[in-house]
């Protein structure tokens, strides 16, 4: 799977939503563009805009990942996940990912903090074996990171996104101390810049349409 900084942030809010707060779970548009830019447990924070979120749900929806609830008692449709039925993944593996997904790489340690309002992990070996278990798969979701000088932890990331699992690669075969996160974050606001950059343009282009529609009329009608 490839997906996009912004893709990675939809999903990881739909995981959490579903998981931490189902009874409000799927998600409308206005609740999944609240979710993805919260101030609290993420990282990068973002601002993304309707049109960026919509583009990319498209896509999710292209790539089968996410799928429409439709209702005729709601009056907004709304958007769920369907990751962990693709992966055959846990409720312990999709906490993980979730948390990656929003929050960057991370410790052992942090990942049991952080995910204890999704699923409870008893001990930080229930953590390690799930993080394992992702990392051991024929197309691996979690990669250890090499411990940097004053570490005392390794962290782990996701390696749902193909750009983090680009510098991911590139950090380990080259032994340096790069940060791979704070890569993935300059890499997510250039991504979010040019979704919302091409949003604005197929505006524009379906507006620039309306208008010679409309002129297009206006002749026909002065011309008869």
């Amino acid at each position: 799977m490839n997906l996009t900084p912004v893709q990675s942030r939809i999903v990881g809010c739909l995981i959490e939503k579903e998981m931490a707060t189902p009874d409000n779970y799927p998600l409308t548009m206005n609740a999944l563009l609240a979710a993805c830019n919260q101030t609290s447990n993420r990282n990068p924070v973002t601002k993304l805009e309707e049109p960026t979120v919509s583009n990319a749900l498209e896509n999710l929806r292209a790539m089968q990942v996410v799928r429409i609830v439709y209702s005729r008692s709601n009056r907004a449709d709304k958007f769920r996940h369907v990751l962990d039925e693709m992966l055959g993944l846990g409720p312990e593996h999709m906490a993980i990912l979730s948390v990656l997904m929003l929050r960057g790489a991370q410790t052992t340690s942090e990942l049991r903090a952080r995910t204890e309002r999704l699923h409870p992990f008893e001990t930080l070996d229930e953590v390690d074996g799930a993080l394992r278990h992702l990392a051991s798969r024929g197309e691996p979701l979690t990669a250890r990171l090499e411990r940097r000088p004053g570490q005392k932890e390794n962290r782990w990331a996701h390696l749902l996104g193909g750009d983090l699992a680009e510098v991911l690669a590139g950090d380990n075969d080259d032994g340096d101390d790069a940060r791979p996160t704070q890569r993935a974050d300059r890499l997510a606001v250039l991504e979010d810049a040019v979704a919302e950059l091409r949003a604005e343009l197929d505006l524009l282009r379906a507006a620039h349409r309306r208008l010679a529609a409309r002129l297009g009329e206006a002749d026909d009608d002065a011309g008869g």
